[in-house]
C-alpha cells in the first residue's frame, strides 16, 4: 500500500468517524431542546466510545501532520468541511445540554422548597404550651452535577 493510498484510507476513517459522532451529538441535542434527556440515556455508552476513538485518532493526526498529508486534497478537504460541521453540532450539543441541566436542577430545587414549605406547616403549640415537634427530617440539595 502507498502512503499515498494509506493517508486516503486513513481520512476516509476519520472523515466516516467524524460524521458518526456529528449524527449521534445532534440527536441528542434534538432530545435535550425538545426537553426529552431520558431518550438519550440508552445511547451514552456509544457516544462515549465514539468520541473516546474520535479523540485518539485526531490527538495521532496532531501528533503526526504527516500521516494525512499525502491523501488528495479534496478528501482532505471533504474531512475538514466535516470537522467544521462537527464542532458547531458540538457547540449546539452544549448548550442544549446546558439548557437540561439547568431546567433540572430548577426543578429540583422548587420540588425541595415544596417539600420543605410542606414540612413545616402545622408546627405550632401543644396542649401544654410547648412548642409541637416539626417534621425532623432533612431536604438536601447538592449543586454539582
Amino acid at each position: 500500500m502507498t502512503d499515498v493510498e494509506r493517508a486516503s484510507a486513513r481520512v476516509t476513517r476519520l472523515l466516516g468517524l467524524t460524521e458518526r459522532l456529528t449524527e449521534r451529538l445532534a440527536g441528542e441535542a434534538e432530545a435535550f431542546e425538545a426537553h426529552r434527556p431520558q431518550d438519550v440515556a440508552a445511547g451514552v455508552a456509544e457516544t462515549q466510545e465514539l468520541a473516546n476513538h474520535y479523540r485518539r485518532e485526531v490527538a495521532r493526526v496532531k501528533a503526526e501532520p504527516d500521516l494525512l498529508s499525502p491523501a488528495p486534497a479534496g478528501a482532505r478537504q471533504s474531512l475538514i468541511r466535516a470537522t467544521r460541521t462537527f464542532e458547531e453540532m458540538l457547540e449546539r450539543h452544549a448548550r442544549a445540554l446546558e439548557a437540561a441541566k439547568t431546567v433540572s436542577e430548577g426543578l429540583v430545587r422548587v420540588i425541595a422548597s415544596e417539600v420543605a414549605a410542606q414540612r413545616a406547616k402545622g408546627v405550632g403549640y401543644g396542649a401544654g404550651g410547648k412548642a409541637a415537634a416539626g417534621d425532623a427530617r432533612a431536604v438536601a440539595f447538592n449543586r454539582t452535577a
